[in-house]
């Protein structure tokens, strides 16, 4: 009797940066070319990570790149570690004005380059022919990890002397407490002519959990266990696999969708451990009351009696937030209003100042 052949489980990536060890090797970052000042129109290079369809962080860098180019500079992408999820970035972000470039074959210097994720800052020291150097720093990337390779090199690349444009004050004061670097801050903007108001019904009865589960700084766990208690009807979305739970799974969505979804939905709750997340000032902009946690980062950037309600890191606690939300309408209506007021000045025209004020402190 022939026996079945075993399958070959396919090669496991290891994901390590390229670009370190050639950094390593030199002993030192490519000089800047001397700038007098920041041009008032700069070529500004964004060096980005590989990208999925769905990742926030690439959402925010496409909504800041069109802000940059709507206030007259010419930029451009190019994506380090070119992996196997980088796909259609337009597709998946929404059209840019300048190129996408998937190698740095076509590198021909900026005024200012700008890291994006931990894996791009050892590229972006290496890259020749700029005025100077930043980093977007969207959240405090080592808490993405356990104890590993990726959690150390990470932590190491906020003490590389790059100028960090951060996506929250809370986050600029930690780059500056912690690490010694110089800092700056902007709002995350929304998109309004997508979150707002859709004048769709509203229903008294639907919780939305932001479910990403792939990435675990979004606390899954505790929110299903929070959700458990409440007694209502709830969906899951923001998470492509299905996930083993007897809610209802709404997956990832396109923003137009996930705006009348936020129209109908009676409560949001999103965990936020690190630097909060867009998808509660998206979910605001659309009239709906959210439940997140009592992070540092949370209390620092909406305040312990902003718009959002704010519980402590238990299932209880967010259970009993939600459940308070459920059983009170007026004070839904008084905390829609309220977010609504808070994310009005938001906008990514806004944010986009803000950054370019950013990479102008990086040439100083």
């Amino acid at each position: 009797m022939r026996l079945p052949r075993r399958r070959r489980a396919a090669p496991l990536r290891v994901e390590a940066p390229r670009a370190l060890l050639e950094w390593r090797r030199r002993g030192s970052a490519v000089p800047l070319e001397p700038r007098p000042a920041p041009p008032e129109r700069m070529r500004v290079a964004v060096v980005i990570p590989w990208y999925f369809e769905g990742s926030g962080g690439h959402s925010t860098i496409a909504n800041l790149v069109r802000g940059l180019e709507a206030r007259g500079h010419e930029c451009s992408l190019w994506v380090e570690e070119d992996g196997a999820g980088s796909g259609d970035f337009e597709r998946f972000f929404g059209p840019v004005a300048g190129p996408v470039h998937h190698d740095f074959a076509a590198w021909d210097g900026a005024d200012v380059v700008v890291a994006t994720g931990w894996q791009t800052v050892h590229r972006t020291l290496l890259l020749p022919g700029c005025g100077a150097r930043a980093y977007l720093v969207q959240d405090h990337e080592p808490e993405f990890y356990g104890t590993s390779a990726e959690r150390t090199w990470a932590e190491q690349t906020y003490g590389l002397g790059l100028h960090c444009v951060c996506a929250s004050p809370w986050l600029a004061r930690l780059m500056r407490s912690r690490y010694g670097a110089s800092a700056s801050a902007f709002d995350l903007g929304v998109r309004h002519d997508v979150y707002r108001p859709l004048g769709v019904p509203r229903r008294d009865d639907l919780v939305l959990l932001y479910a990403r589960a792939v990435t675990p700084r979004r606390a899954v766990p505790l929110g299903l266990l929070a959700l458990e208690e409440v007694d209502a009807e709830v969906a899951l979305f923001g998470e492509p696999r299905p996930l083993a739970t007897r809610f209802a799974q709404r997956g990832v969505l396109p923003p137009h969708d996930l705006a009348r979804l936020y129209g109908e939905a009676t409560v949001g709750v999103v965990l936020s451990m690190t630097n909060p997340s867009l998808v509660p000032t998206e979910m605001l902009a659309c009239g709906l009351p959210v439940v997140d946690v009592a992070s540092d980062a949370m209390v620092a950037t909406f305040g312990r009696d902003g718009p959002i309600v704010l519980a402590h890191f238990d299932p209880l606690a967010v259970a009993g937030a939600v459940n308070g939300l459920l059983a009170d309408p007026g004070e839904r209506a008084r905390r829609a209003a309220a977010g609504i007021e808070l994310v009005r000045g938001r906008t990514w025209e806004a944010a986009a100042a803000q950054v370019e004020a950013g990479l102008r402190a990086a040439f100083s």
